[in-house]
Formats: C-alpha cells, sequence, structure tokens
C-alpha cells in the first residue's frame, strides 16, 4: 500500500502537493515525523526494536513515524502509538517535548505518561519485534553501545526529557 505524506515548506506551511513515501522529498520541502517516547509509572522508558528488514534493523528506539495525508502531528503520534505498539492514547497525553526541522522534514517529539506494562502491547508484526521497558541509565548506556537507533537530537531535549523520568 502506498504512504502518502503532506509536503510543507521551511516555514512549516502546507504546500497542498502530496509526496509517496520511498521517493526523495524535494529539496526546500518537508514531511513532518513523530517520535512518542512511552514511559510507565515506574519510570521506566518503553523502547521497541525494529523489524530486521527496515533500515537500522534490529535496533531499538521509541514509537514513531512519518504523519500521512490528512493528519496534524498528534493525530499522526496518536496512529503511530496504536499502529506499531496497539495502545491507545489522548492527544491531552502528548507532552510535546522538542521540535526541529532537519534536512527533508521537521520531527516533533512527544513523551506520554502511562500506565501500561508489556503485556499491554500489541505489537506491530512487519515494524517491531520486540519491546522493553528500561531505566534512563540503560537507555544512556545502549545508546553509547550503539544500540539505539541514531538520534543525534537527543542530545538537545535531554533536559527536557529528564524531567519526566
Amino acid at each position: 500500500m502506498v504512504e502518502l505524506w503532506d509536503l510543507y515548506d521551511e516555514e512549516r506551511v502546507l504546500l497542498n502537493k502530496k509526496h509517496i513515501r520511498g521517493i526523495p522529498v524535494p529539496k526546500g520541502e518537508y514531511h513532518i515525523v513523530v517520535d512518542v517516547w512511552t514511559i510507565n509509572k515506574d519510570s521506566k522508558i518503553l523502547i521497541t526494536q525494529r523489524h530486521p528488514d527496515k533500515p537500522f534493523g534490529l535496533l531499538w528506539e521509541c514509537t514513531g513515524g512519518s504523519i500521512t495525508v490528512g493528519e496534524n502531528n498528534k493525530m499522526g503520534a496518536l496512529r503511530e502509538l496504536m499502529e506499531e505498539i496497539g495502545i491507545s492514547v489522548n492527544a491531552d497525553e502528548l507532552i510535546t517535548i522538542h521540535s526541529i526541522r532537519l534536512n527533508d522534514r521537521f520531527v516533533d517529539t512527544y513523551i506520554t505518561i502511562q500506565d501500561i506494562c508489556l503485556e499491554d502491547l500489541k505489537l506491530q508484526a512487519e515494524e517491531v519485534i520486540d519491546a522493553k521497558f528500561i531505566s534512563y541509565a540503560e537507555l544512556n548506556e545502549m545508546r553509547e553501545n550503539g544500540l539505539i537507533v541514531p538520534k543525534e537530537r537527543f542530545r538537545i531535549y535531554q533536559k527536557e526529557f529528564e524531567l519526566y523520568i
């Protein structure tokens, strides 16, 4: 199935142009990606392991992906949470901690605090092969050991992230 994205200009103004995933985004145009870090009531961070056939296969990451045509950033974040890990979250439970424009995308990063355990998850088989809750120290250790999908911007929003752990 073809995934379509809305495109935006550098000021994040909708261009009324659609884009097919997998084709390079034209220079000067952008799509929106969302990252959602889920933290449970014990201050443990949910990470999921990518399917081996995906880029960065077998590395661990937070939930996320590109928003699709007609969605706003929070709608996309809610959809990704439901699709990838099977949890339903309300939009007001998404806490924005960072937003940045990169080469061909805007990335909006959220935290959500949820009273969930691994048994509550329903992993999307073609995207996610495993999930676990880890401490913040374990997350940093895994990042240092190259086990987390590279997200250099983590250093930028690290202090905001720490506030919720």
